[in-house]
Order: structure tokens, then C-alpha cells, then sequence
């Protein structure tokens, strides 16, 4: 696992006074079709983007997958972290500061992943400076599994079945390449994980662009059963649509995952459907 992947290069934004490391590809031809906003989740950093990257700039897509705050470049100025309604508002800072220097073109996408899943969420909710296409998500749902009630705030201490599934899922090698992708979680993202069902019924409503959610076969951090799902859909009464996916033969950390292309690519059809909408 290369730490740059499809040409995408480091790249730091300023965001009202935080720096967000990440990485930043463009597409080869040089026209932006959509720029698409890589949202990791928790204990992991930009690069676990890394497979994504090249399949989306060959489509003409610009991929613009950032440290959240309180990881990476911003680690050392937020120690504690933010709430994720806080890194919502510091993305899209950081959203604007980019569209201001960059092509964007016809939007922005957000794609977001676990705990980066909950900020995409938030951001989407926010009223911000740029235009938003639409919202894709991963491993992140309404309510927990009983099986996630006591986890540990951490990718280590224990919850590797419940971030990763079976080990069969995944490349040889993988585990040992990943390691160069983790970093501590911030202390305000940890205290905040319980409180999360009632966060998403506030913000939900206040979604107003295309919604795409996906469940790993072997998601074990939250409650997949019809009614459950049925309700976390119901909530997203704004947005013009929303569609609830299951994928096979995946754990939680899809893109890590032998899945990881299917997956990237019904993410890029969803991405089609929201431009031509």
C-alpha cells in the first residue's frame, strides 16, 4: 500500500486558521468533472483513500481526501480533537478555501467512511459555500449493534472483529500495510460516539442532496435489521432521494477489502446519477 496512489499528491488547506493535511489528485486530462471530498474515519488518515483515488480521477473526478481535524498536520493544534460538528464546519472551511484556488467543477461530492461517514453526514447538513452533488457513505449507521456497546475508542484494544470481519476479506499484506494509516483517535470523537443516534435524528432532516448508504455483509458495528434501516432512511425527509445498499463478501473497512473496487465503483455510478440530476 503506497502512501500516494493515482497521482494524488500531499496537499495542506488552510481552514479559518487549521491546517488539514490530506492528499489531492486530479484527473489526467486536466478537466474536473466534480471534485469528490474523502472523508476517513476513526484511528485512520487520508491515505485509506489510497484505492479510490485512481479509478476516480480516470473518470474525470478531482479526489480531494483530507486528515480530519484533529488528525494529521492538525493533530498537534487540536489535541482533543472536535466534535464531529465542529470537523463539519472546519471542512467546509477548508471546502471553501479550496474551491477559492481550484476548479471544482459541477460540485462537490462528499464520500465518507465510518466516523468520516458521521461528518459527511453533518456536512451535508451544513449551509456552506459550495455547491454539494451529493452524499455516499459507508460503515456508518442509526443505531448500534449490541455487540459495539463496550468497544474500545480505538482500531486496537480488541475491536478487530468489529472493524474488520473476517480476515479472508481482505489482501495478504494488508494489516501490515494499514499500519501506516492509523492514528489515535481524538478525545472528543470518543466521547461523543454514544450520543451519535441522537445527533443523526437532529441533522437528518436537514440533509438536502442525494443520499447513497452501504452495509458490509459482515458490518458488525450497527443494527442492519429492516426496521432499523427503514427508520434511518425515513429521517432523511429533505433529500431528493436515498438508497440503502448491502454489499458481499465485505467487513467494515471496505476499501481496504477485497470489495474495495465493486464498492468504489457503484460509489462513481451514484456520482453519475447525482450530476445528471
Amino acid at each position: 500500500m503506497n502512501s500516494l496512489a493515482g497521482g494524488a499528491r500531499p496537499h495542506t488547506l488552510n481552514a479559518a486558521g487549521i491546517p488539514l493535511s490530506g492528499l489531492w489528485a486530479l484527473p489526467a486530462g486536466g478537466e474536473v468533472r466534480s471534485t469528490i471530498l474523502a472523508v476517513h474515519g476513526r484511528g485512520m488518515r487520508a491515505a485509506y483513500w489510497n484505492s479510490f483515488v485512481p479509478l476516480a480521477t480516470s473518470l474525470g473526478h478531482a479526489v480531494l481526501a483530507l486528515d480530519r481535524p484533529g488528525y494529521g498536520d492538525s493533530a498537534d493544534l487540536l489535541p482533543e480533537g472536535q466534535s464531529l460538528a465542529g470537523q463539519a464546519e472546519t471542512l467546509t472551511a477548508a471546502l471553501k478555501e479550496h474551491a477559492a484556488a481550484h476548479t471544482i467543477g459541477a460540485g462537490v461530492f462528499l464520500l465518507g467512511h465510518s466516523d468520516g461517514g458521521k461528518v459527511a453526514l453533518h456536512t451535508a447538513a451544513t449551509d456552506g459555500a459550495v455547491p454539494l452533488l451529493g452524499l455516499d457513505a459507508s460503515g456508518v449507521g442509526y443505531r448500534y449493534d449490541p455487540r459495539a456497546l463496550h468497544f474500545p475508542s480505538t482500531l486496537g484494544g480488541g475491536a478487530s472483529t468489529l472493524n474488520w470481519g473476517p480476515l479472508n476479506l481482505y489482501p495478504r499484506g494488508t494489516f501490515q500495510a494499514s499500519r501506516a494509516l492509523l492514528a489515535p483517535t481524538p478525545p472528543r470523537e470518543s466521547a461523543e460516539t454514544l450520543r451519535w443516534p441522537g445527533q443523526y435524528e437532529e441533522l437528518a432532516p436537514r440533509v438536502r442532496v442525494p443520499v447513497r448508504l452501504t452495509f458490509a455483509e459482515h458490518e458488525a458495528w450497527w443494527r442492519l435489521d429492516g426496521s432499523t434501516l427503514a427508520s434511518m432512511a425515513s429521517l432523511l425527509t429533505a433529500a431528493p432521494r436515498v438508497s440503502l445498499e448491502h454489499l458481499a463478501a465485505a467487513g467494515h473497512n471496505i476499501s481496504l477489502g477485497h470489495a474495495a473496487t465493486a464498492y468504489h465503483l457503484r460509489v462513481l455510478a451514484f456520482l453519475e446519477d447525482c450530476l445528471r440530476s
